[in-house]
C-alpha cells in the first residue's frame, strides 16, 4: 500500500506492538489533520473515504462471526434497539419534539415488521460481525504516512456486534452531520465496491437514521448538561434521521389505467428515478407464464386466448408474489397492469398491508383518440411486450371498475410532467 492507502484500525483486536510504536498516542495527534477538520475546511477528501472504505470492508470480512453474533442482526434484537432507543429519547421529547419522535418509532418499527426476510438473510449472508462500532469523522487522522482510525469500542461488545452496514452508516451520518451528503454517498459507494455489497438502499436509510437517532440522544444529555449547541445538534440528528425513515419506507405503487395511456412509460420512470425500486410489468409475466418472450405476440380478442380469465388471474397472482418477494427484501416495487379489476386491487392493497409497505394507486388517463394513436404507433413499430389494440381498448374501458382510490395521471402532455407528478405522489 502507498502511504495514501494505509488505514490503521487502532483497537484491543487489531493492534499490534509495531503499530502502536510507529504512530503517537491520540492525545498528541494534531486536530488539523483530524478528518472532520478537513472535511470542514473544504479540502478534497475523496482519496481518504476511498481507503477508509476499503480498510473498513476488509476489517468486517476479517471480523469475527457466530450465531450468537448473528442473532444481534435479526428482527428482535434491532426491534429492542429501536424501542431502547425510544425510551432513551423520553426525557427529551419537547427538546427534539414530540411528533418527529413519534414519527420516527412509527417508520423504525413498520419498517423492521414487514422485513424479517430481509433481516435473516443478512444473518444467512454472514454480513452480522464484531465490528467497529463508534466509527466518527472526528476519530480519523490523516497523517502523512497514512491514516489512523481511533476509537473502536473494545469495552462493550454489545456495541460492536452488529450488520457491517451499521458501521459503515454511522460514518457516513456523520459526514451527512457535517453538511456532507455528497462525501457520504461517495464513501457508502465506494464502501459496496469494495465489499461486495447487495444490501437494498431502505437498508441504508434504517442504519442512518438509527445512528442519528442514537447521537441525537447522546446530544440531548449534553444539553441537560449546560453544553452550548448541543440543543440544535440533537434536533438536526433528529430530523436526519426522520428525513432517512421517510427516504426508507417501502411502497408498493401500482401504475395502471387502459391500453395506451402510457402506464408503462410512467412506470419505467418511476423505477429509474428512484433509489432501487423494481418494476414488474403484467405483459411480461404473462407471456412469461406461457413460456414466451415478451416481445413475441399472443394478440387475441378481449378476454380470449392469453388474455383469458385462467391466464389473467394467473398473471395477477403472480405479479403480487414477486411483489411480495422484493416487498419483504426491502425493495419498493411499481407493479405496472391495467388494474380494471376491483378484485385484483384487493389483492395488492392485502399485499401491502401483510408487508408493511405504503400503497400508492396510480391511474393514468389519456383521450381515446390519444391512446388509439399510440397503440397503432406501438403495433406500427413492433416488438413491444403489449398485444393491446384500440378494439381491446373499448371492450377493457367498457368493463373498467370503478377506482376511486386512485391518484389519475394525465399523460397527454410531455412524459416528463406525467413523471414529475407521480413522483410528488409517491414520495
Amino acid at each position: 500500500m502507498s502511504g495514501q492507502d494505509q488505514v490503521l484500525l487502532t483497537s484491543a483486536r487489531d493492534a499490534t506492538p509495531a503499530t502502536a510504536d510507529r504512530l503517537p498516542p491520540p492525545d498528541r495527534l494534531p486536530d488539523e489533520r483530524r478528518l472532520s477538520s478537513l472535511v470542514a475546511s473544504g479540502a478534497r477528501v475523496q482519496p481518504q473515504l476511498r481507503a477508509i472504505a476499503r480498510r473498513l470492508a476488509v476489517f468486517h470480512e476479517q471480523g469475527e462471526t457466530s450465531p450468537e453474533i448473528a442473532r444481534a442482526g435479526g428482527l428482535a434484537a434491532l426491534r429492542a434497539l429501536w424501542l431502547e432507543g425510544l425510551v432513551g429519547v423520553e426525557p427529551f421529547r419537547d427538546l427534539l419534539d414530540g411528533e418527529v419522535v413519534d414519527e420516527i418509532g412509527r417508520l423504525a418499527l413498520r419498517y423492521l415488521d414487514g422485513r424479517a426476510a430481509l433481516f435473516t438473510e443478512r444473518q444467512r449472508a454472514g454480513r452480522i460481525r464484531d465490528g467497529h462500532g463508534d466509527l466518527l469523522a472526528d476519530d480519523v487522522f490523516c497523517l502523512d504516512d497514512g491514516l489512523r482510525i481511533l476509537d473502536g469500542l473494545e469495552f462493550d461488545r454489545r456495541l460492536r456486534v452488529g450488520d457491517v452496514l451499521g458501521d459503515v452508516a454511522f460514518f457516513a451520518m456523520d459526514l451527512e452531520r457535517l453538511g456532507q451528503p455528497g462525501a457520504a454517498r461517495y464513501f457508502l459507494d465506494a464502501y459496496r465496491e469494495f465489499s461486495g455489497e447487495t444490501h437494498p438502499a431502505s437498508l441504508e436509510h434504517l442504519y442512518l437514521a438509527y445512528r442519528a437517532f442514537v447521537r441525537a440522544k447522546v446530544a440531548g444529555i449534553r444539553d441537560h448538561q449546560g453544553e452550548p449547541g448541543a440543543a440544535d445538534a440533537a434536533r438536526e440528528l433528529a430530523a436526519l434521521a426522520l428525513r432517512h425513515l421517510r427516504r426508507g419506507r417501502i411502497r408498493l405503487v401500482l401504475v395502471g389505467g387502459l391500453p395506451g395511456t402510457g402506464k408503462s412509460t410512467l412506470s419505467q420512470g418511476l423505477a429509474d428515478g428512484a433509489d432501487g425500486w423494481v418494476r414488474i410489468g403484467s405483459d411480461a409475466v404473462r407471456k412469461g407464464l406461457a413460456g414466451l418472450a415478451a416481445e413475441q405476440s399472443a394478440a387475441d380478442a378481449f378476454g380470449a386466448g392469453l388474455y383469458g380469465p385462467q391466464p389473467t388471474e394467473a398473471t395477477y397472482s403472480e405479479l403480487v408474489r414477486r411483489a411480495r418477494t422484493a416487498l419483504e427484501r426491502g425493495e419498493s416495487v411499481v407493479l405496472d397492469a391495467s388494474w380494471t379489476s376491483g378484485a385484483h386491487r384487493r389483492l395488492a392493497a392485502q399485499l401491502a398491508t401483510e408487508t408493511d409497505a405504503d400503497l400508492v394507486e396510480l391511474c393514468c388517463v389519456a383521450p381515446p383518440e390519444v391512446a388509439a394513436a399510440r397503440i397503432a404507433r406501438r403495433a406500427a413499430v413492433g416488438g413491444d411486450a403489449s398485444d393491446a389494440t384500440i378494439a381491446v381498448h373499448a371492450a377493457m374501458a367498457a368493463r373498467n371498475d370503478p377506482w376511486p382510490t386512485a391518484h389519475e395521471v394525465p399523460t397527454t402532455g410531455p412524459a416528463g410532467d406525467a413523471l414529475r407528478a407521480a413522483c410528488a405522489l409517491v414520495a
